[in-house]
């Protein structure tokens, strides 16, 4: 799980904001969102510049912070899924705004 602001850690903004605001997980739960079920190399291969590394860091992180959920099923080969918790789903529509805002102001701030 990811480590509160030591200095304000009674902020819930600082301290739930941190959790998902960093552009893989932005990019995580829009794409697992967008495709219901998705399996890692599937993940990896909607965001193509993202590292193995990083995308297992930001699966595990997702997962902890209850927003994603993962499901092995027990298989020759195993197979794993991650879809939207509920709790993730109901994050998505301020997600949408804010990819909403950003594609209705980019030229202005990429000026």
């Amino acid at each position: 799980m990811q480590e509160l602001d030591l200095r304000y850690p009674n902020c819930p903004v600082r301290n739930v904001l941190i959790r998902f605001s960093d552009k893989w997980s932005l990019l995580t739960l829009r794409n697992i969102e967008r495709n219901g079920k998705m399996r890692y190399k599937e993940i990896g291969n909607a965001i193509p510049d993202i590292s193995q590394k990083m995308l297992s860091s930001t699966l595990k992180h997702l997962e902890e912070d209850h927003l994603i959920v993962r499901e092995a099923y027990a298989e020759i080969p195993p197979r794993v899924e991650y879809s939207l918790s509920e709790m993730g789903k109901s994050l998505m529509p301020v997600i949408q705004s804010l990819i909403d805002w950003s594609l209705a102001h980019f030229e202005e701030v990429t000026r």
